[in-house]
């Protein structure tokens, strides 16, 4: 159209062309109509076009012979002729086939500007105006519907054109069968049963749950609309440690049994979500949470009441305040790190001295003011009288875990901690032949300290003398050696190798426990009063100083038992790649360093190359790793790399409080653990333990996600489903769970 538009010289009907081209675009003509029009301007365009050519060819050619003039002038006639028999023809089929609904228009011959100018002018008028003017037409609902009849297309469209109806579509393609099981051969089987529908679960979810039953294909699923909140008196809630039933059934409670976990038994677990304080605010961030948090996060004064003397906890206006100092440090957590490094150099906190367990650690202001000198120190104590330590110290953004050293081993690896340190913790460390003491030597690596902090190692009462000597006798039958002692602090160190407990004195308590005992098996197994031996390989003695032991493939990777034809340094070393790669894209994508996260758990840690990708992405955080009872003990190659970590069965609550931790991570373990336990169970507790406005990120398998998001939004989650790098078709998702302030 753009072409004849400048080719057509006169101007009335470049006019009416441009006209009819104007209502064409806007859809008010048919598009059947314009297409006359577009062969009629055709038209009077050769038309004209062939004037000019023989005006032209007559002026040119005037010279030439009357002969050639002539035959030249009647082709050009026959030309025109044909032009205007074509011209003819469109009109005449187009009023033939024209249904009197929609009129075509015709042009006059005659001329002239007013015409132009008023069309509406009865008198002035050269063309008969369509019945179908100023009328809309939606073209591409005419295309596009396929169930309007022959009939009725062809009255709509107003030509002669009869459309055949389209052809039948193809028909489907046989059905694939993808139900089924892999048998030993890798065939697909759906020779299987599915289990039944339980309606005791139903029964157990309590009041205020809103749940239904739906039946898909036959088989009922349970699914639950929406979770309850539990009561006011559960704000504070550890399921494995508030249980009063189990607690009152206990026989003894002499060795702080009532401190240790006693789960609720299978279904009467947490089936509600755990509400928060009154007035509860987003936490204050790291670092200026380490000195101050807000009262109304966690309300309880009596901690402040107690040991506001001692310069642990203050109470300011809306605030708590954390001075630094404890019982046996009141000026201050820093100059007695100062103090400790300077009675043995060799400590080197941040080099040598990496990873470190502050047991009865208060509000936990020794590890608070280590993270400044590059030491992760796990703080633990029992919810005790002073029950909300652990809490203040989670609330300041200081890795902390509620445990207690009574009858059962702590959940921590072998040769874990290259230092212990005890400042007033109350503990008797020789009873019962010692065995709480046995259990530190166990945790503390070859060549690592134990620095006690405690009456007994300046105070000359008889009392105390005699604890000392006690003391003093155990550590050398332990074959420790008593490095220094200075005012009120003692610091021994762990031999290297065995070769002292292999030298002392036959019958010499305590004994070395059996070659066959596993010093690395903690769910649940009983304190021993026996020596852990030491590896003959030197496995955990021989690591690194910090920074570079983050990435260098420790000793103890090879006593991990993996199912795998690669190495155990490959699998190591793309585990790191693998983490580095995913967490810089979160930075990136997600812009993770704007989320100001702090308290950080993996859920399923395999050996810690999450945590090591936090550290290399320069975010500010701690990293509890957790290393599932169902899958391997990697936490020695955790503890190695100077990372933290515990032993932990998911279908059991986890000891923390509620509303800890900012970030939860967890690959693959829905599908892992659902074979184990229920996932709501999981993700119940994920939700106790998670901040309002936290997050949770869940990468795994397709096949678990559309419960999970039921799960979630039962909860009051913010859900979302996202894409792995690999790519929408990918076998794995990430679902990304908001925990949301609204329950406050």
């Amino acid at each position: 159209s753009s072409h004849y538009n400048t080719r057509i010289t006169s101007p009335t009907l470049k006019t009416l062309y441009n006209t009819q081209i104007s209502r064409s675009n806007k859809g008010t003509v048919p598009l059947a109509l314009t297409i006359f029009y577009y062969s009629s301007a055709i038209s009077c365009f050769a038309y004209q076009f062939s004037d000019d050519l023989i005006l032209l060819t007559s002026l040119s050619k005037k010279k030439e012979t009357t002969m050639k003039g002539d035959a030249f002038k009647s082709a050009t006639v026959i030309k025109v002729f044909a032009f205007a028999l074509l011209s003819i023809a469109f009109f005449y089929f187009g009023k033939h086939w024209s249904d009197g609904s929609q009129q075509l228009v015709f042009f006059n011959s005659r001329q002239d500007s007013a015409s132009l100018t008023n069309p509406t002018n009865p008198s002035s008028q050269f063309v008969s105006i369509s019945p179908n003017f100023n009328k809309s037409f939606n073209l591409s609902s005419i295309i596009n519907d396929t169930t309007v009849s022959d009939k009725s297309l062809e009255k709509t469209l107003s030509v002669g054109v009869v459309l055949s109806p389209p052809p039948p579509p193809p028909p489907p393609p046989p059905e694939v069968q993808k139900m089924g099981v892999l048998d030993e051969n890798g065939v697909m089987n759906d020779n299987f049963e599915v289990g039944e529908f339980d309606p005791e679960v139903v029964d157990n979810w309590g009041v205020g749950n809103e749940k239904d039953v739906e039946e898909v294909d036959g088989v009922k699923r349970f699914r639950v609309k929406k979770f309850g909140l539990c009561p006011d008196s559960m704000r504070e809630y550890i399921p494995c440690l508030d249980n009063v039933e189990a607690i009152s059934k206990l026989k003894s409670t002499e060795r702080g049994e009532k401190f240790e976990r006693h789960c609720p038994e299978k279904g009467k677990g947490l089936n509600c979500l755990v509400p928060p304080p009154r007035g509860y605010r987003p936490p204050i961030t790291w670092p200026k949470s380490r000195d101050e948090v807000w009262f109304s996060n966690v309300p309880h004064a009596r901690l402040a009441e107690d040991k506001g003397g001692q310069n642990w906890i203050l109470i300011d206006k809306d605030k708590f305040k954390f001075p630094g100092g404890g019982t046996q440090f009141i000026h201050g957590a820093d100059q007695y790190l100062d103090q400790i490094e300077k009675m043995l150099p060799e400590i080197a906190f941040g080099h040598h001295v990496r990873v470190a367990l502050d047991i009865g650690c208060g509000v936990a202001s020794f590890g608070a003011y280590l993270l400044s000198r590059n030491v992760l120190t796990l703080s633990v104590a029992p919810k005790d009288v002073h029950e909300n330590q652990i809490q203040f110290a989670l609330e300041r953004g200081v890795p902390a875990m509620v445990a207690a050293i009574a009858t059962h081993r702590l959940l921590f690896p072998s040769q874990a901690f290259e230092l212990i340190h005890c400042s007033r913790c109350r503990i008797n460390w020789t009873r019962d032949d010692g065995i709480l003491l046995l259990e530190v030597n166990r945790l503390l690596r070859a060549g690592g300290y134990f620095v006690w902090a405690a009456q007994p190692v300046y105070k000359h009462e008889a009392v105390l003398e005699e604890q000392w000597e006690e003391m003093v006798n155990l550590t050398t039958r332990l074959c420790w050696n008593l490095v220094k002692k200075e005012g009120y602090i003692a610091i021994w160190q762990k031999p290297l190798n065995n070769s002292c407990y292999l030298s002392r004195e036959e019958g010499t308590q305590p004994p070395l426990c059996d070659p066959h005992d596993d010093p690395d098996d903690v769910w649940y197994v009983d304190l021993k009063a026996c020596i852990t031996r030491l590896p003959e390989e030197g496995y955990g003695a021989n690591i690194t100083t910090w920074p570079s032991r983050l990435q260098y493939p420790p000793d103890r990777l090879q006593s991990i038992q993996v199912d795998s034809y690669l190495s155990r340094k490959e699998l190591f070393n793309a585990e790191s790649k693998f983490w580095k790669e995913i967490i810089g894209g979160y930075v990136r994508a997600w812009h993770w360093k704007k989320l100001k996260l702090r308290n950080v758990m993996d859920m399923r840690a395999g050996f810690g190359g999450f945590a090591a990708a936090m550290i290399e992405n320069q975010l500010d955080c701690w990293v509890l790793n957790v290393v599932p009872v169902s899958g391997k003990n990697t936490l020695p190659v955790i503890f190695d790399r100077g990372l933290l970590g515990v032993m932990h069965d998911w279908c059991e609550p986890f000891d923390t409080y509620p509303r800890t931790y900012d970030l939860l991570h967890a690959n693959g373990l829905f599908s892992i653990e659902q074979k184990r336990c229920n996932m709501s169970t999981i993700m119940l507790e994920m939700d106790r333990i998670l901040r309002p406005g936290g997050r949770a990120y869940i990468r795994d398998s397709v096949a678990v996600m559309d419960e999970l998001q039921d799960i979630g939004k039962a909860m009051g989650w913010h859900v979302t489903v996202r894409d792995t790098s690999e790519g929408p078709h990918a076998s794995y998702k990430i679902l990304i769970g908001d925990k949301l302030l609204l329950r406050a």
